[in-house]
C-alpha cells in the first residue's frame, strides 16, 4: 500500500510540475499554444491522479503532496533548467519529505 501511494505521489508530481512547466514554457518563453495545451491536458490528469491514492482524506494527501511538490519542483529545475540548488533549498526539501512521510505513513488506529 505505502509504495503504491508513493508512486502515485510521484505519477501526481510529474504531471503538475511538468504540465505548470509546459505552461511556463508556452507563455514564458514562447513556445506556443502546443505547450500551453499539453500543460494543461497534463495539469488534468494530476487532478484525476490524485485521486487514486489510498487514503480517503482530501486534506491528508493534498497536504501531504504539497511536501512532494516542493521536492519535486527541485529536482525539476535541477533537470529541466539547469538549477543548481543550494543546502537550504535540500534541507528544505528533506524536510518537506520527512512531513510527508509523518502525514501519510504514520501509525494510525
Amino acid at each position: 500500500m505505502v509504495l503504491r501511494s508513493i508512486l502515485l505521489f510521484l505519477a501526481a508530481a510529474v504531471l503538475e510540475i511538468g504540465g505548470a512547466w509546459l505552461v511556463w514554457q508556452g507563455v514564458r518563453e514562447n513556445r506556443g499554444l502546443l505547450w500551453i495545451g499539453g500543460g494543461v491536458i497534463a495539469l488534468g490528469l494530476y487532478g484525476f491522479v490524485a485521486t487514486l491514492q489510498p487514503d480517503a482524506h482530501f486534506g491528508r494527501i493534498l497536504a501531504a503532496y504539497g511536501g512532494v511538490f516542493v521536492a519535486g519542483s527541485l529536482a525539476w529545475g535541477v533537470i529541466a533548467d539547469g538549477y543548481r540548488p543550494d543546502r537550504y533549498d535540500v534541507i528544505g526539501a528533506l524536510l518537506c519529505l520527512a512531513g510527508v512521510a509523518v502525514i501519510m505513513y504514520a501509525p494510525r488506529s
